[in-house]
């Protein structure tokens, strides 16, 4: 959907200091090289496959259905992955990468700390060395996630500039980067960054949307009428949607957070307040102030907590092509205790956020609709927390 400079409409391009040209053209090419390479492509399915689990289950959810009275809800169980999420998609692909242009360091950011373990994990794998940024907020609201990360031999770097999230944690990874390319690769873990980063996570995310597809001429004979997913960076959306897109008839649904709402200034829902601008090497809408500076964002959830969307995600909603709607944290609570209670299926928090907008719209919708949730990874890490939210300390 982009062309040759990374463009997806106005949006992406690569606005990057000079040190960085030589490592993302590089990257550049042996990504072109390698992803038209049968052997690396064999790799690939074989840790997929072996690995990651892969493919991942399209379960349907019976009693949400029955419970909610309107359309189909079948749910595409990216929390049974290898690590618990999506993130192991990209990571593998980009680790493999890396290995065949001759790094043997990755560093990596993280939010929740899926995207910090998964790269952990594969490093681990792979016999890398591994280094993962981490807003010092989110290492305390993912404790769980950071003693994963360091058990699997990597070292985490909790951040305390700004607001001590996600966003500080890749500005701090790509200061990182600068320092050290020979050896090192920049994992990143979501659609964002400058050209070529969100075309190689989109593609090796894409892989959930093929499966979809696939699973559901299988199991009903026809597509879905809608796929949703939630939205930070965008990567499990992207890949939720990415086979789709061509396909007219079938809506594409991404969830943000609202955090406490879009009229207050504790939000992190992009599309709903952003405006365009640049930041972390691309053009994209963000969230600013009235200076057009990032504005500080808030979400329950440490992985949707980012000031801006993946720039594919930009040109999908500027052509109306994908709808993109906001989510509170109660909503999401909400959510995540619905299908825990219904399903037996525990949702990370950011794949939450999709479920209720799904509850929403579910009952309103006919019996022969289906609608397809992607559950983006698994909510284990996200407990505490809620028990927190909810008034109780499950460590009392």
């Amino acid at each position: 959907m982009s062309n040759q400079n990374g463009r997806y409409g106005s949006h992406g391009g690569q606005y990057i200091p000079e040190t960085l040209m030589n490592a993302v053209t590089e990257l550049e090419h042996a990504y072109e090289h390698y992803k038209n390479d049968t052997e690396f492509q064999h790799e690939l399915e074989a840790l997929y496959h072996d690995y990651a689990a892969r493919p991942s289950r399209l379960t349907y959810a019976a009693r949400m259905t029955q419970d909610l009275g309107g359309a189909k809800i079948y749910l595409k169980r990216e929390d049974l992955n290898h690590t618990g999420s999506h993130k192991i998609n990209n990571v593998i692909g980009q680790c493999l990468l890396a290995k065949k242009m001759g790094k043997t360091r990755i560093i990596a950011e993280t939010g929740a700390g899926q995207h910090g373990v998964a790269a952990a994990t594969v490093a681990a794998l792979m016999g890398m060395e591994c280094e993962v940024f981490m807003g010092e907020e989110d290492t305390r609201r993912q404790a769980l996630n950071v003693y994963r990360m360091r058990l699997l031999g990597a070292k985490v770097h909790p951040v305390a500039t700004g607001t001590a999230t996600l966003k500080d944690a890749v500005s701090e990874a790509l200061r990182e980067w600068t320092k050290r390319i020979d050896d090192t690769h920049y994992l990143i873990g979501s659609v964002m960054g400058p050209h070529p980063f969100p075309m190689i996570v989109r593609d090796f995310q894409a892989v959930i949307s093929r499966e979809i597809r696939s699973q559901m001429m299988e199991k009903e004979g026809r597509l879905p009428d809608v796929v949703m997913a939630c939205v930070g960076g965008g990567s499990n959306a992207m890949g939720a949607f990415y086979d789709f897109i061509g396909e007219k008839n079938v809506r594409l649904i991404g969830c943000e957070a609202a955090g406490r709402g879009v009229h207050t200034a504790e939000t992190a829902a992009t599309i709903a307040t952003g405006k365009p601008g640049i930041f972390h090497g691309m053009k994209s809408y963000f969230c600013q102030d009235a200076y057009g500076q990032i504005a500080p964002v808030y979400s329950i959830s440490a992985g949707l907590d980012y000031p801006g969307i993946g720039p594919e995600h930009a040109m999908l909603y500027d052509a109306k092509r994908a709808e993109y709607v906001a989510v509170t944290d109660d909503e999401a609570v909400e959510a995540f205790e619905y299908l825990s209670r219904t399903e037996g299926i525990i949702p990370a928090i950011e794949s939450a956020h999709a479920v209720a907008h799904a509850i929403k719209i579910a009952p309103s919708m006919s019996k022969d609709k289906i609608i397809v949730i992607n559950i983006s990874g698994r909510g284990d890490k996200d407990c505490a927390a809620i028990a927190r939210y909810r008034g109780e300390d499950i460590y009392e």
